[in-house]
């Protein structure tokens, strides 16, 4: 645990020494998101920050690789380089795109070349975790449904970036729950505690959380499409390598019995990770496919959105978003490994204040009686 937090700490300080400079070079180069109608910020704001969220994740793989426990596996070195290959990929095709706003089908293009350089080196699922037991379909469709998955986790991040701090403070939250899931469990089934997807979440943690004093509100730096693209790619692919390092025999299956949710939860936690993003996403492609537009075409009915449309403050909406992913993805993982009555109150005491908190009216300072 403590070369992991070792990692946590260097990627967060890295990245938050490096966001300064990635604004800087934003500014240099002209890369800022103007003002929209559809934007929720005043004045234009600079990118980049997803370079620094990559130079925070190239320090902290960098130092895991000198460690002498995350240093000795082979497999968490081959799978953390070829992960870290295609996060650079698509944080290149994310700078382009902040720079000179692609089209929507180059920058998909971009994005399935960083998916393929990942799944040609292995990054892809081996096996998946059903209610009736561990299958195994051929490796090309396995391949093909990777490639699905890490698309659509790019784009899902990329969809709920839309308030200051939101997608960096979301995926810290999924990051340190997955990571959770995985050490936890390899620590009761007596299994390698040095994987990758546990490497990965937890400097992927750190990493956003460096970048967070930037980015939230009022934030001094967008992370834009290199960051939003490049953590959303981490954050599936950190769940997809677990099925690449753990014997799908590790966990037994019990039909009926306690051992099944944690069974499941490989298939499970990813979707509760990335829910609100993913709900997101899902909405936006309805509303705007129902309505005959582009998928791809923005608009300003995001859920972020309506939280504000409701009264909500900048912050307070993108507080309340963190609150639901960490209901989600906490509360899976609690009710996977911790089954107990105690556990089940305290995730429905959380859920009951979540939605209290979500649907009640914020409280508005009262104007002052104008003096006769």
């Amino acid at each position: 645990m403590r070369e992991y937090l070792l990692v946590l700490f260097v990627a967060m300080a890295t990245t938050f020494l490096l966001t300064g400079v990635a604004r800087q070079i934003a500014l240099r180069y002209g890369a800022v998101a103007k003002v929209r109608a559809r934007d929720v910020h005043k004045v234009p704001i600079p990118y980049f920050g997803g370079i620094s969220i990559l130079g925070g994740l190239i320090a902290g793989f960098a130092v895991a690789s000198s460690l002498p426990f995350l240093g000795d596996s082979l497999q968490v070195a081959h799978d953390a380089r070829a992960i870290l290959i295609g996060g650079v990929v698509i944080c290149a095709v994310g700078v382009v795109d902040d720079l000179y706003e692609l089209d929507a089908i180059t920058k998909l293009a971009g994005e399935v070349l960083a998916v393929g350089v990942m799944v040609v080196q292995g990054i892809q699922l081996y096996w998946l975790p059903l209610p009736g037991g561990v299958v195994s379909p051929p490796p090309a469709q396995l391949a093909v449904l990777t490639a699905g998955i890490l698309l659509v986790s790019c784009n899902a991040v990329n969809f709920v970036d839309g308030l200051d701090g939101l997608a960096a403070g979301v995926t810290a939250i999924g990051a340190t729950a997955f990571f959770t899931y995985s050490y936890l469990l390899n620590v009761e089934q007596n299994l390698d505690r040095a994987t990758t997807s546990t490497l990965i979440t937890v400097a992927l943690a750190g990493a956003c959380l460096g970048f967070l004093p930037h980015n939230f509100f009022p934030a001094r730096v967008f992370m834009g499409d290199s960051g939003a693209l490049l953590i959303g790619l981490m954050l599936a692919a950190s769940t997809i390598s677990l099925t690449g390092q753990m014997d799908p025999n590790a966990v037994p299956y019990e039909v009926g019995g306690s051992s099944l949710l944690p069974a499941l939860l490989p298939l499970v936690l990813p979707i509760a990770v990335l829910a609100i993003p993913a709900l997101d996403l899902t909405l936006a492609y309805i509303r705007r496919t129902k309505a005959g537009r582009s998928p791809f075409a923005a608009d300003k009915l995001h859920l972020h959105h309506r939280l504000m449309q409701r009264g909500h403050s900048h912050r307070r909406a993108v507080l309340l978003m963190y609150l639901w992913t960490a209901l989600i993805a906490y509360g899976v993982v609690v009710l996977g490994l911790v089954l107990f009555w105690w556990t089940a109150l305290i995730v429905l005491a959380v859920a009951v204040t979540a939605v209290l908190l979500t649907t009640g009216l914020p409280r508005r300072q009262r104007k002052p009686l104008a003096k006769v």
